[in-house]
């Protein structure tokens, strides 16, 4: 059974069935140009391949959202030839994910990370990561002499190649939390 929405219920992070193929919404803008019939705006990502395309979907357009199975995993590990391996929290089986499928997910994961994995008809097609991530820094450059709290950030690069701005005051080794939907820094957690 088809599940239908209206173009104007279109919201990032769900999955539509746009010209028979699956993508993913990245981004979605509700526009009314003078006066004209108002739009959605939406930047959607194949989930087949990867590329992006911008798409307007009339208000009143229907629009058949994905039927996603979601399953709780556990990141165990990366296999260069393999991709990635997930384990089911439930049933303790286990399944590899590309890195296509992943995207910059993969820049949140560390071992024993608990995610939620979709599948649409048994087949993994995207990872949702915890709202935020506590990862160490591994480079940074030192402290400006003089830099105050409010001052300019600095690049960072965390344990998983995630590069973020930190705070004058993060240096290496600290560990710092990460939104995963936004990519920012949020506060340092421990050294």
């Amino acid at each position: 059974m088809a599940n239908y929405i209206s173009g104007n219920s279109i919201r990032a992070g769900h999955v539509i069935v746009y010209n028979k193929d699956l993508y993913r919404v990245m981004k979605a803008e509700h526009r009314t140009p003078g006066n004209k019939r108002a739009f959605m705006q939406a930047k959607l990502r194949s989930l087949k391949d990867g590329t992006q395309t911008e798409v307007k979907f009339r208000a009143d357009e229907e629009i058949e959202r994905a039927t996603l199975e979601q399953s709780e995993m556990e990141f165990l590990y990366e296999d260069p030839t393999s991709g990635y391996c997930f384990m089911n929290s439930e049933t303790y089986e286990q399944i590899f994910i590309e890195t296509e499928v992943l995207g910059d997910v993969k820049l949140y994961l560390l071992p024993n990370s608990r995610v939620t994995v979709e599948f649409h008809d048994g087949r993994p097609i995207g990872v949702q990561p915890p709202e935020t991530v506590e990862l160490k820094v591994v480079d940074t450059e030192p402290q400006l002499r003089g830099a105050t709290v409010s001052g300019s950030g600095k690049p960072a690069t965390l344990e998983t190649g995630l590069v973020v701005t930190v705070p004058q005051f993060v240096d290496i080794g600290e560990v710092v939390r990460v939104s995963t939907s936004t990519g920012a820094y949020q506060e340092r957690v421990k050294g």
